[in-house]
């Protein structure tokens, strides 16, 4: 568990399904992720299901974010996630470990996305002790390239998702840059 001034980053719980499966199904938060379509209840579930299976197996993961001030509130409300996770998904960048986030449209504009994918950056490099970062996001969506920069992530490609063809931004953070550069 993880805390900022205003935000818990946190494990999975069951009780997270309902909040997940609304901020997923919703199809501007999902316009940028895969395939750009929303995803059903039951995805959304087993997504829950794989988020802890991947902490126990591989000792990291999504973080649920959960607010911990009640603007825009409430307490304890689930604004989304943030987190480490492989990108199996783009072959040509492995071996990597991505840093994301997703949050529902409710929580967006107000820092919660950069706040939280700092401390799982700092997660990352001094626990985790991963050695490279990567993130990925979909080349029109300028909201996470922002955040990809703040971290002082830097380009390393443009590709596109052999799944489904769509144009990719992949940037990168050597754990070596971020140790000399750190706060």
């Amino acid at each position: 568990m993880i805390e900022t001034d205003r935000l818990l980053l946190r494990r999975w719980r069951d009780d997270d399904l309902p909040a997940l499966t609304a901020m997923n199904a919703d199809p501007e938060v999902m316009r940028y992720v895969g395939d750009g379509l929303p995803r059903t209840p039951e995805q959304s579930a087993a997504a829950l299901a794989g988020y802890e299976l991947a902490w126990e197996t591989r000792g990291f993961g999504l973080f649920a974010i959960e607010l911990r001030t009640a603007e825009p509130g409430p307490v304890g409300a689930l604004a989304g996630w943030a987190g480490l996770a492989v990108p199996e998904f783009l072959p040509e960048v492995m071996p990597a470990v991505e840093i994301g986030w997703r949050l529902a449209r409710p929580y967006w504009g107000h820092g919660f996305a950069t706040e939280a994918a700092f401390e799982v950056l700092r997660f990352a490099f001094e626990y985790a002790r991963v050695p490279r970062l990567v993130s990925i996001c979909h080349e029109d969506n300028t909201a996470s390239a922002k955040v990809m920069s703040k971290l002082g992530m830097t380009e390393e490609r443009r590709t596109t998702v052999p799944a489904h063809g769509r144009p990719v931004l992949v940037t990168e953070l050597p754990r070596g840059r971020y140790l000399r550069t750190r706060p």
